[in-house]
C-alpha cells in the first residue's frame, strides 16, 4: 500500500509539472507565431547582385592584362618547349643543356608570375566581397529596423519562399550607393 502511495505521488508530480510546463509554454507559442523572421540567401547577393556584377567587371578588367600576358608568356614557352624538342636530336650536348636550363628558368619564371597573378587576383577578389557583405549588411540592418523584423537570418539550411527576403535585400542595395 505504502508503495502504491509513493509511486501516486510520483504520477502526480510528474503530472503537475507537464500540465505547469505546457501552461507555461502557450504565451511562447503565441509570441512565436507573432514573430516577423526574414532569411538573405548571401551566396545569391554575391552572385546576382549589381554591386557583385560590378565588382566583377572592375576586377576583371583590372587583371585582364595581366591575365593575357600570361597567356603569351605560356604561348612563347610552349613555342620555345616544342622548338627546343624538336631541335634536341641535332645540338650538340652542351648547347642542349643550355637550351633546356633557359626552358626550365622560363618555366618556373612563368609559374611564379601565376602564382603571384593568383595571390594578387584573390587578395582583390576578397577585397570585393568584404565590400560587398559589408554594404549587404547595412541593407540588411535598415530593412531590419524599416520592416520591424524580429530576426533575419543569413545562408540557412532550408528556407521558404515565405520569409526568403534575398531580392528585397538586393533591390534596396540598388538603390543606395
Amino acid at each position: 500500500m505504502m508503495m502504491k502511495t509513493i509511486a501516486f505521488k510520483r504520477f502526480l508530480g510528474v503530472a503537475a509539472l507537464a500540465a505547469f510546463s505546457a501552461v507555461a509554454a502557450l504565451p511562447v507559442a503565441a509570441q512565436a507565431q507573432e514573430l516577423k523572421i526574414g532569411y538573405v540567401n548571401s551566396e545569391r547577393v554575391l552572385r546576382e547582385s549589381a554591386a557583385a556584377r560590378s565588382a566583377s567587371t572592375k576586377i576583371e578588367t583590372e587583371f585582364g592584362k595581366r591575365e593575357k600576358d600570361l597567356n603569351d608568356l605560356a604561348n612563347r614557352l610552349k613555342a620555345a618547349s616544342d622548338k627546343f624538342e624538336k631541335d634536341a636530336p641535332t645540338l650538340s650536348e652542351a648547347e642542349r643543356n643550355r637550351r633546356q636550363r633557359e626552358v626550365g628558368e622560363q618555366d618556373r619564371d612563368l609559374q611564379r608570375k601565376r602564382r603571384e597573378f593568383q595571390e594578387d587576383l584573390n587578395q582583390r577578389r576578397n577585397e570585393e566581397i568584404a565590400a560587398i557583405q559589408e554594404r549587404t549588411g547595412r541593407v540588411i540592418r535598415q530593412i531590419m529596423d524599416s520592416e520591424k523584423f524580429d530576426l533575419i537570418l543569413i545562408d540557412v539550411g532550408f528556407a521558404g519562399p515565405r520569409v526568403d527576403i534575398t531580392k528585397k535585400v538586393m533591390d534596396a542595395m540598388n538603390n543606395t550607393k
